[in-house]
C-alpha cells in the first residue's frame, strides 16, 4: 500500500506496468517508470497534499512531451507537468502521468545579451540561468527564495514573483514567447500577435486555430465581469488572466495568458524570457524590532526610500536558525535579541548613493521611533549570513514541525496593499488567536505579501475543520482589504476551491469555458484553478496509516521513530540544488529525483508504512533508491529539517542484510581495520594487488572493486609501531594527557599524518596517549553492519573510559572516525554515563592546536616554504555536518604568510568505500568533477591543496594528480 492518496485514473487495459507504460516506452526516448516507489515519490510536492499517479515520465526533448500527451489522451488519463516539485499549493500532484520536465529539459538554448533575452527549456533552474547571464551583466528578474532549484517552467506555471517583485514584477512580465504542447498533442508557438497574424491563426482549422478564434469572443462576452471581478491589488497569481487579454493597449498574447495557468491549459517546452540588467551593487538596511507589528509599521518609511525589496523575518525563523551549524554565523552580526528583522535592500550602480539611502532610512526610522537598531550591510561579506537565513526561511520554519504538527501553507499567499498591511496582519493574528493557533511570519512587506503558516496537525479531524474555518475567514478578510488570495504561489489544491466565490459566478464560469476551450477532455492537470476538490481532500498526513512497530538497531527515539525521522521531509527540495553546498552529491550527478534526499526519504516512508516494515526495508527497489546515497551526512546539516539520510540508510541496510544476507564485499569493507592492519604487517607484499593487473581484475570479479582506482598503499612502519618504538624522552606535558585515536586509515596508509599530530601535540605540552586497540565502527556503519558497529563502539567507549584519564580530551586526524564518537555512538549505544562522558571529551585536533598557538605553546616560523603560498582547503563532509570547518580554517590561517581559500565544493565523491565499488565508480568521479576537480586543476602550481579526510585526499589525487596535505602536516612544516 502506498501511504499517499491512490490514483483513481485507470488507463484502457492498463494494469500498472501495462498497455500505457509499454506505449510510452515505445514512443519516448526518455525514461518511463510505473513501479510503486516511483509513483510514490511523485505523489507529493512541497505542499500538504499527495495524490499517487499512474506513472512517471522523464522526457528528453519536446517530442517526448508531445508523445506522452498523445499516449495519455488515447488511454484516457491525465498529464501533470512538474519542475522541481517545490509547489506549495499542490499544483504538481495529480492522477495520471507525471511529466518530470526538470531532469533532461534543462538546456539554455540561446542567450542574446544585446536583446536581453534567453531561450530556455522548462527544466532550466533560475540560478543556472542567472549564472549564464551574469557575465553579460544580466539576470532573470523574478527572484524566488527557491532560486537554486526552482525551474523556469515551474515559475511560468505558478507566475512566481519573489523578493524583488516591487522592482521587477512577476514572471508574467518577463515572458516573451512560449513553445507549447496542447491538449490534443499538437504544438503551438505563443507570442504577441499583430491583428493580421491573429486573423491568420484564427482562420486555421487546427486546434490552435480554434483557440485563437473562440477566445477573443469569450473575452468580449464577459468583458464586464472581467473588468469588475479581478482584485485591485496588482500582485496576482490566481485564476486565468483574462484581464490581460481584455487590455486594448496590448496585442493578443497567449504566451502571457498561460503564465500562471499551472499546466492546465498547455505544457511549455521552450520559453523566450526577458533578462534585466543586474545591479552592480546591493546594500541592506536591517532593522531590529521588538515585535512583528513594529516591523510591519516601519514598512511605509522603508517604501518612502525607494527600496528594491522589504522583507520580514520573525523570531520563529531567527531562533530556528541558531540551532543549525549552517546558519551559526548569523549570531555574530545581530544586535541583541530581536523579535523581528526587516531587510530593506537598495540596488543600483552607484554604491555611494545606495549607502546614502541606507542612511536616510536609518534616520527616518530613528526619527519615528521604529526599531532599536539598524544594521548597515554593505559588502557581500557583511550580507552573507543574513541572506543565507533569509532565503531559507521556509525550510527553517518547517524544521519546527513536531511529528504531524506542521506549519501548513493554506493562508500564506494572501497579499494586500502595503498601506493596509499593519491593520490586516493585526486582524489576521486575532483570527489565529481565536482558533488557538501559532504561526511563523516572514515574507515580502514591500508588496503586502506575508507568508504566514499556522501550525496544525491535520491527522486530527478537528484540526482539519479549524484549517478550513481559518482559510475561509482569511479569504473574506483579504477580500475586505481589496487584496488577493493567491499572490505568488498559485491556486493549486489549497485555494482553487474558493475561486468561484472570489471572482464571482460569471467570471468563474468564463474561466471554466477557458479550460474547456484549451482542454476539452480535462486531461491537463485537472482539479486546479477550476472544478477543484475541497481544500481538505488529498491531504498527505491523514492518508498515512499508523506507523507499524519496528525494532531498529539505531536509536530514532528523538524523532519519534524511524518513519517519523524520514517523514520529517516536507519536500521543499533544497536537496535538489546544484553548484553550491554539499547536499545532495548524487542528485547533483544524476539529476534524478530518486537520488535526492527527499526522494530517498519518501521511499523510506512508503516502506515504513507497510504492514511489515522490516520485510519492506529489504525490498530491492527500495535499495535501488538508496544505493547512490554516499552517506556524506550533508543532509543532516544542510536540510533545514535535519533529515539524516546516512543513519536512515545504515538502518535500512541492516534490515536488508537480515532478509538477504551480508554480501562478502560488505564484510570486507566493514572489517577495514583488520584488513589494513594485516596489509601493514605484510607490506610491501600486500601492495601487489594494486600494481598487478591480473590481481586487480580478480578483485573486480570477486569483490566488485573497480580496477580504475589506485588502492591505498600500506606502510610497514605504521603509526602504532612508530609510537611504540620511538626513542628518547618525551617533553614536559603541562597541559596533561590527551588521547589520539589511531584511526583505521591514516594509521596504516598515511602514518606520517599521525606522527605529525603526535609531535605537534607534544610540543604544545600534551602527554599523548595513542588509542590503537580497536575501531570506532565507522566502516561497519556505512555497510549497515550495525550489530558489529555496536560491538566496536561499546569496546572503544569502555576502553576510553577505563584506560584513559577522565579529563583527557579525545581527538584524532580522521574526521569521519572522530565524528562517529559524537554522532553515531549516541544512536548505537544505550544512553549511559560512559557514552556521554566520552562524547563530551571529543575535541577537534585543530581546536587543540589553535589554542596552543594562541597561548604561546606552539611557535610557528615565518620563513617556512609555505610563506606566500595559497592554501586551497577542502573540508570533510562529516566534519561539515557535525561541527563545521571553522576550526580547520582558523588553524590554517595561523600559519604565517599564507592565504587560505575554502572550497564550496560539496562532497569529493569518494565517500569511503563508495568510490572503490565498481558500480559506483562513475558516479563517484562525476561528483568529484562537479566542483572539486575543476577548482583544484585551476589552482596555480604553487597552491597547496589541503584536505582533512583520507578519502578526500585519495580522490583529489586520483582526479587531478595533485597531492593534498592534511592540515597537521603543514603545521608541522611551519613549526
Amino acid at each position: 500500500m502506498t501511504p499517499s492518496t491512490e490514483s483513481t485514473e485507470v488507463g484502457k487495459g492498463d494494469g500498472g506496468d501495462g498497455d500505457l507504460a509499454r506505449r510510452l516506452r515505445a514512443d519516448l526516448d526518455g525514461e518511463v517508470r510505473f513501479d510503486d516507489y516511483s509513483r510514490h515519490l511523485f505523489a507529493r510536492d512541497a505542499s500538504m497534499y499527495a495524490i499517487t499517479p499512474l506513472g512517471v515520465v522523464f522526457p528528453r526533448h519536446a517530442d517526448d512531451v508531445r508523445a506522452a500527451v498523445a499516449a495519455a489522451a488515447e488511454h484516457g488519463v491525465s498529464v501533470v507537468p512538474r519542475g522541481a516539485g517545490t509547489s506549495l499549493a499542490g499544483q504538481t500532484t495529480g492522477p495520471g502521468i507525471v511529466l518530470d520536465l526538470s531532469r533532461h529539459l534543462r538546456r539554455i538554448v540561446a542567450l542574446e545579451p544585446d536583446g536581453r533575452t534567453a531561450l530556455v527549456e522548462p527544466g532550466v533552474v533560475q540560478d543556472q540561468l542567472n549564472r549564464a547571464a551574469a557575465p553579460h551583466g544580466l539576470m532573470f528578474g523574478p527572484d524566488t527564495s527557491t532560486s537554486n532549484r526552482a525551474t523556469i517552467g515551474g515559475m511560468i506555471g505558478n507566475n512566481s514573483a519573489g523578493s524583488g517583485s516591487l522592482r521587477y514584477g512577476m514572471t508574467i512580465d518577463h515572458v516573451r514567447a512560449l513553445d507549447v504542447v496542447l491538449a490534443d498533442a499538437s504544438t503551438a508557438h505563443f507570442a504577441p500577435l499583430t491583428a493580421k497574424e491573429h486573423a491568420d491563426r484564427a482562420g486555421s482549422a487546427t486546434f490552435d486555430g480554434r483557440i485563437h478564434r473562440e477566445l477573443p469572443a469569450l473575452v468580449t462576452a464577459h468583458a464586464d465581469a472581467i473588468a469588475a471581478g479581478f482584485p485591485g491589488h496588482w500582485r496576482r497569481a490566481g485564476g486565468y488572466r483574462l484581464d490581460r487579454l481584455a487590455r486594448e493597449d496590448t496585442p493578443f498574447d497567449l504566451a502571457k495568458f498561460v503564465v500562471g495557468s499551472e499546466g492546465t491549459l498547455a505544457l511549455t517546452t521552450r520559453a523566450l524570457v526577458d533578462l534585466v540588467p543586474r545591479p552592480a551593487h546591493t546594500v541592506f538596511a536591517v532593522g531590529h524590532f521588538t515585535s512583528v507589528a513594529g516591523a510591519i509599521e516601519a514598512t511605509q518609511d522603508a517604501l518612502a526610500c525607494d527600496p528594491a525589496a522589504v522583507e520580514l523575518m520573525d523570531r520563529t525563523i531567527l531562533d530556528l536558525s541558531r540551532q543549525k551549524i549552517e546558519y551559526a554565523s548569523l549570531a555574530t552580526v545581530l544586535e541583541g535579541d530581536p523579535d523581528a528583522l526587516l531587510f530593506v535592500s537598495f540596488t543600483g550602480d552607484d554604491e555611494r548613493e545606495l549607502i546614502g539611502s541606507v542612511e536616510r532610512l536609518t534616520s527616518l526610522w530613528r526619527r519615528h521611533g521604529h526599531g532599536y537598531h539598524t544594521l548597515a550591510a554593505i559588502t557581500p561579506a557583511d550580507q552573507a549570513a543574513l541572506l543565507k537565513v533569509r532565503k531559507s526561511s521556509l525550510g527553517l520554519l518547517m524544521a519546527a514541525s513536531q511529528g504531524t504538527r506542521r506549519p501548513l501553507a493554506f493562508i500564506e499567499d494572501t497579499a494586500v496593499d502595503p498601506v493596509h498591511l499593519p491593520a490586516y496582519t493585526a486582524r489576521l493574528r486575532k483570527v489565529l488567536d481565536r482558533h488557538g493557533l501559532t504561526a511563523g511570519f516572514y515574507g515580502h512587506c514591500s508588496v503586502g505579501c506575508l507568508h504566514i503558516r499556522p501550525f496544525l496537525d491535520v491527522t486530527d479531524p478537528a484540526q482539519r475543520d479549524t484549517m478550513r474555518a481559518v482559510a475561509e475567514e482569511i479569504k473574506d478578510l483579504v477580500t475586505e482589504y481589496g487584496g488577493v488570495n493567491s499572490s505568488e504561489h498559485g491556486d493549486g489544491l489549497a485555494r482553487s476551491e474558493f475561486n468561484r466565490e472570489l471572482f464571482g459566478d460569471e467570471l468563474y464560469e468564463a474561466m471554466r469555458r477557458v479550460k474547456g476551450l484549451f482542454d476539452p477532455e480535462n486531461r491537463l492537470n485537472p482539479g486546479k484553478i477550476v472544478d477543484a476538490p475541497a481544500m481538505t481532500d488529498h491531504l498527505r498526513d491523514p492518508a498515512l496509516p499508523p506507523a507499524p512497530g519496528l525494532r531498529t538497531r539505531l536509536d530514532f527515539e528523538v524523532t519519534g521513530g524511524m518513519r517519523a525521522a524520514a517523514d520529517r521531509c516536507m519536500n521543499i527540495g533544497l536537496c535538489r540544488k546544484s553548484d553550491v553546498g554539499a547536499m545532495c552529491p548524487s542528485y547533483m550527478a544524476t539529476r534524478d529525483e530518486q537520488d535526492s534526499t527527499r526522494g530517498r526519504a519518501g521511499a523510506l516512508v512508503k516502506a515504513l508504512s507497510a504492514p511489515d516494515p522490516h520485510r519492506a526495508l529489504g525490498d530491492e527497489r527500495l535499495h535501488e533508491v538508496l544505493d547512490l546515497c554516499l552517506m556524506c551526512k550533508a543532509c543532516k546539516s544542510e536540510c533545514p529539517l535535519g533529515v539524516d539520510m546516512a543513519s536512515l540508510k545504515a538502518e535500512a541496510l541492516s534490515h536488508h542484510h537480515d532478509e538477504h544476507g551480508i554480501p562478502l564485499r560488505s564484510r570486507v569493507f566493514g572489517a577495514v581495520r583488520t584488513l589494513n592492519r594485516l596489509g601493514s604487517a605484510t607490506a610491501p607484499l600486500s601492495n601487489l594487488p594494486g600494481r598487478v593487473p591480473l590481481l586487480r581484475r580478480l578483485l573486480h570479479r570477486t569483490l566488485g572493486i573497480t580496477p580504475h582506482r589506485p588502492l591505498p598503499r600500506y606502510t610497514r612502519r605504521n603509526l602504532v609501531r612508530w609510537f611504540a618504538r620511538r626513542p628518547g624522552t618525551r617533553p614536559a606535558a603541562p597541559r596533561g594527557p590527551v588521547v589520539l585515536l589511531a584511526d583505521s586509515f591514516t594509521t596504516y596508509t598515511e602514518p606520517e599524518i599521525g606522527r605529525a599530530a603526535v609531535e605537534l601535540l607534544e610540543r604544545a605540552g600534551w602527554d599523548v596517549r595513542l588509542e590503537s586497540g580497536g575501531c570506532c565502527g565507522r566502516s561497519s556503519i556505512s555497510k549497515g553492519l550495525l550489530d558489529d558497529a555496536g560491538d566496536k563502539a561499546f569496546q572503544l567507549v569502555h576502553r576510553l573510559t577505563e584506560s584513559t584519564p577522565a579529563e583527557a580530551p579525545v581527538t584524532g586526524c580522521e574526521p569521519s572516525c572522530l565524528m562517529t564518537l559524537r554522532d553515531e555512538h549516541r544512536a548505537l549505544l544505550p544512553r549511559d554515563s560512559a557514552r556521554e562522558a566520552v562524547t563530551a571529551r571529543v575535541r577537534q585536533l585543530e581546536e587543540l592546536l589553535t589554542e596552543a598557538i594562541d597561548d604561546g605553546g606552539l611557535t610557528l616560523r615565518t620563513d617556512s616554504w609555505l610563506n606566500g603560498r595559497t592554501l586551497l582547503f577542502h573540508g570533510h563532509c562529516h566534519q561539515k555536518a557535525e561541527v563545521g570547518t571553522a576550526a580547520t580554517v582558523a588553524l590554517l590561517r595561523r600559519i604565517p604568510g599564507v592565504e587560505v581559500t575554502e572550497l564550496d565544493a560539496g562532497c569529493c565523491g569518494m565517500a569511503g568505500s563508495f568510490g572503490f565499488e565498481s558500480e559506483h565508480y562513475d558516479v563517484s568521479m562525476t561528483v568529484g568533477e562537479d566542483r572539486l576537480f575543476p577548482a583544484v586543476r585551476a589552482a596555480a602550481d604553487d597552491t597547496v591543496v589541503v584536505a582533512t579526510g583520507s578519502s578526500c585526499r585519495q580522490q583529489i589525487f586520483h582526479g587531478t594528480e595533485r597531492d593534498a596535505w592534511h592540515p597537521v602536516q603543514l603545521l608541522r612544516e611551519a613549526l
